[in-house]
């Protein structure tokens, strides 16, 4: 299996690099447009490609752009003049958004994982004198993407993780108020982060399956950086891959 593993910053980048077993199994850095770099290995390819769903959306976009016109011999429908053409052809198999992010208590404690099995566009949409209306209840666009059942229940028991949605936001939740908010419209969440459905939608453009795993850092709630337990969570990012690890070289 080929596996594309997508983060907002270099420290989640690093942490999963370190789970997949970086030191000694052929790992090399390739340089990608945008600045991007890319951290490839046999099974798994690591990218940090910014923050928030936009920087998501455009980083994965172009690994995925990337990988599949390399593919493509000189001259072909799926040279770099029509890199569409060739999306059938992408060597990836899943693409995986992976970093730390907020939890909802009590369902995920500080340190504890998350699998998503929906990954929602929490606030894409718009206000309205009766409260917020997704962008889809709107008419138009999409605002949940669903990771494979089958595979996310497999990985969410392998690493004793929360199996439930992860909310994507473009403003960290920051009081109680927002959390109570987020809850109502989404009681089964367990996470937040400000990625996973930049990720899902190129993902989809491709025609690839997505996850997206969660180590939790902080509780979604009122802002408070004391409390907040980043380097157990990237500790547990990296846990989490250590484990994933023989996941990923299975056949696909």
């Amino acid at each position: 299996m080929r596996v594309l593993v997508v983060t907002a910053v270099t420290a989640e980048a690093d942490a999963v690099s370190a789970g997949l077993g970086a030191a000694g199994t052929g790992a090399t850095e390739r340089a990608l447009p945008g600045g991007y770099v890319l951290n490839a290995r046999p099974s798994a390819d690591v990218l940090a490609a910014g923050v928030g769903p936009a920087a998501a959306a455009a980083g994965t976009a172009t690994a995925l752009a990337l990988a599949s016109v390399s593919l493509s011999p000189p001259g072909s429908p799926a040279s770099p003049a029509s890199p569409v053409s060739s999306v059938s052809r992408a060597p990836y198999n899943l693409v995986v958004s992976a970093g730390i992010g907020g939890g909802f208590q009590p369902l995920a404690p500080l340190g504890s994982l998350v699998v998503a099995d929906a990954i929602v566009a929490a606030d894409l949409g718009a206000e309205t004198p009766g409260g917020f209306l997704p962008v889809d209840e709107l008419g138009f666009g999409r605002t949940v993407h669903l990771p494979p059942p089958g595979p996310t229940a497999r990985i969410a028991h392998l690493l004793d993780a929360v199996h439930a949605p992860v909310l994507t936001v473009s403003t960290v939740t920051g009081s109680a108020a927002r959390a109570g908010e987020l809850t109502t419209r989404h009681p089964r969440a367990a996470a937040e982060a400000m990625e996973g459905f930049g990720v899902a939608e190129a993902a989809a453009a491709y025609g690839l399956p997505v996850i997206e795993i969660r180590a939790i850092s902080n509780a979604v709630g009122p802002r408070d950086r004391s409390a907040w337990r980043i380097g157990p969570a990237l500790d547990a990012l990296r846990y989490a891959f250590q484990q994933l690890s023989p996941v990923f070289e299975e056949s696909p």
